[in-house]
């Protein structure tokens, strides 16, 4: 009997489908997006209405896009941003998110390096909603959906945790106050701890709400400097005294052992649970298809 060949792409779709023209042609744009949108952040940093809503606007159009390539470039579901377990992942990204650096603050308190002075009227809380959602959700996108997902497709699971978290910490060293042992420490506790939450869901909701709710306890609750950042005032009014090894000094706490140990730690926790899921992709060498 018999059977049909099976339809070959068209030339220029598998061109634009290998590994390094998709991260190209989605994560430039993407990147792009993400500039853009701190830049509005300092433009209208005055405005906390208007500075919302163009973080907002931003993040919607990245969607937009990154949906799009993924439906009409890689021609697949986007089984990343599935809706059905939206509310459990993110909501337990929140949650762990934001334990883990009341956690650290916590460790900070009992050493009596961090003291309570004061607190600020609940309105200090409302500026820091833009960033948090900036670098929760577009460098989410830029990072883990685009720079992890694609690499890892390509040559592995560790392979891809090796690079993306590399890139993604050592970015961090053109901030104001960046530090080497700051870029260091990101790479090791947020690169693997991210990139374990996506690993270990194959979704990206867990890691929106890690990042978002981790960078919006640091700064609108506990008045903490954001990776090195200019610092702005939260809720609470503190004074953080201590070695920068267990405070963060300028850089702030993710410079520190306290927050190198739990997120590291917890990264750990996910990348086993992911080993465990079966949701490691093999180096090329090593896989059957």
């Amino acid at each position: 009997m018999n059977t049909l060949p099976a339809t070959q792409p068209p030339g220029w779709l598998r061109i634009v489908q290998h590994p390094l023209a998709r991260l190209l042609l989605i994560g430039g744009p993407l990147f792009f997006m993400m500039g853009t949108s701190s830049g509005f952040q300092g433009q209208f940093a005055a405005q906390p209405v208007v500075r919302l809503a163009a973080v907002i606007g931003m993040i919607i159009l990245s969607f937009a896009i990154y949906v799009g390539f993924v439906r009409f470039v890689e021609r697949r579901p986007v089984s990343e941003l599935a809706l059905a377990p939206v509310v459990k992942e993110l909501g337990i990204g929140l949650l762990i998110g934001s334990a883990l650096y009341a956690g650290c603050v916590g460790i900070l308190m009992v050493l009596g390096m961090y003291r309570i002075d004061g607190f600020n009227p609940i309105s200090y809380m409302v500026p820091e909603i833009a960033g948090a959602l900036s670098s929760g959700f577009l460098e989410e996108l830029v990072f883990r959906a685009v720079l992890f997902r694609i690499v890892e497709e390509w040559l592995g699971s560790w392979v891809s945790l090796i690079v993306s978290s590399f890139v993604f910490g050592f970015l961090h060293l053109i901030n104001p106050e960046a530090t080497l042992i700051g870029a260091i420490f990101i790479t090791v506790e947020a690169g693997i701890l991210l990139a374990a939450a996506y690993m270990v869901t194959r979704r990206l909701w867990m890691s929106f709400g890690f990042h978002m709710a981790w960078n919006y306890t640091q700064s609108a609750v506990f008045s903490g400097i954001v990776s090195g950042n200019a610092p702005a005032p939260g809720l609470i009014r503190p004074t953080i005294q201590g070695p920068d090894l267990l405070t963060g000094g300028q850089f702030g706490i993710e410079a520190s052992l306290t927050a190198f140990g739990l997120c590291t730690a917890t990264g750990i926790v996910l990348l086993v649970m992911a080993v465990r899921r079966g949701n490691i992709v093999p180096l090329p060498w090593q896989r059957t298809e």
